[in-house]
C-alpha cells in the first residue's frame, strides 16, 4: 500500500494537489480531560526497572518516529505481533491473512516517562477510530491495538478507552484492541529505524513529517533535547 501511495503523491504533486489527500487529520484531543489525567500522571523517579509498550498505531515507520522523540523511551523495535504464523515477512503480513499488525516494542525508562503519557502519545499518534486502516493505509494489518505486557497495563489500557469514549473526546466510537502481548517478531532491518534513514522518500516526506510536527508540538514538554 505504501508504494502505490507514492506513486500516487508523485501524481498529485505533479498536477499541483499537493499533499491533501496524504492522509486524514488526526483529530486534537489534548484539551480532553482524558488527555490531561494520562500526561498528568507522571513517572515514578524510583522505578529504574526498563518497561516495554506494546503499541499498533498503523504503519510501523510512523509509529516508531514518533516514540523515538520522547524523553524516557530507549529503543523502539519495529515488528509483528497478534498473528497466527511464527516468522512472517513483511510481505507476508502484507496479505493481511497471516493475523498480524505491524506493531512498535518501546522499551522505555518508567522513572522518566509514565504508561499513563505513552498511552497519551498513542492515543495522539493515530486515529483510533478508524477500523483496519489509518489514512490511506488499509488492511487488518494497519489495526489500532494496544498489546499489554501486564496486568497493570491492561488496566491503564481499559481505563482511558472508556473514559474517551465515555467523554466523547474523538467524533467516533474508540476500535482499539486491548489484547495480551503475543509473540514479537522483528521486522526486517529495512525497516528499523525507517524514517531517520530515509528522510526524503515520498511516504516519509508526505506523510510522516507533516505528522511528526504535530506529535511534538503536542509533546513539546516530552521530547528529547
Amino acid at each position: 500500500m505504501r508504494k502505490h501511495f507514492f506513486y500516487l503523491m508523485v501524481f498529485f504533486a505533479m498536477v499541483g494537489l499537493g499533499t491533501a489527500c496524504a492522509q486524514e487529520p488526526h483529530q486534537d484531543i489534548s484539551n480532553s480531560s482524558s488527555f490531561k489525567e494520562m500526561t498528568g500522571k507522571k513517572a515514578d523517579p524510583k522505578n529504574k526497572k526498563l518497561e516495554t509498550a506494546t503499541f499498533a498505531t498503523g504503519c510501523f515507520w510512523c509509529t516508531e518516529a514518533k516514540f523515538q522523540q520522547l524523553d524516557g523511551v530507549k529503543s523502539v523495535t519495529s515488528g509483528y505481533t497478534g498473528g497466527k504464523v511464527a516468522n512472517p515477512s513483511y510481505d507476508d503480513v502484507c496479505t493481511g491473512n497471516t493475523g498480524h499488525a505491524e506493531a512498535c516494542n518501546i522499551v522505555y525508562d518508567p522513572s522518566v516517562i509514565s504508561y499513563d503519557e505513552l498511552l497519551a502519545a498513542f492515543f495522539t499518534a493515530h486515529d483510533p477510530t478508524q477500523l483496519n486502516r489509518q489514512g490511506n493505509d488499509v488492511g487488518t494489518q494497519y489495526r489500532s491495538a494496544i498489546f499489554y505486557n501486564n496486568a497493570e497495563q491492561k488496566q491503564k489500557a481499559e481505563y482511558y478507552i472508556a473514559k474517551l469514549n465515555q467523554e466523547k473526546a474523538y467524533h467516533s466510537k474508540i476500535v482499539t484492541q486491548v489484547n495480551a502481548a503475543a509473540p514479537f517478531y522483528k521486522a526486517e532491518n529495512y525497516h528499523q529505524n525507517y524514517y531517520k534513514l530515509n528522510p526524503n522518500q515520498g511516504y516519509c516526506k508526505y506523510v510522516i513529517q507533516p505528522e511528526l510536527e504535530k506529535f511534538k508540538k503536542v509533546f513539546k514538554d516530552k521530547i528529547k533535547k
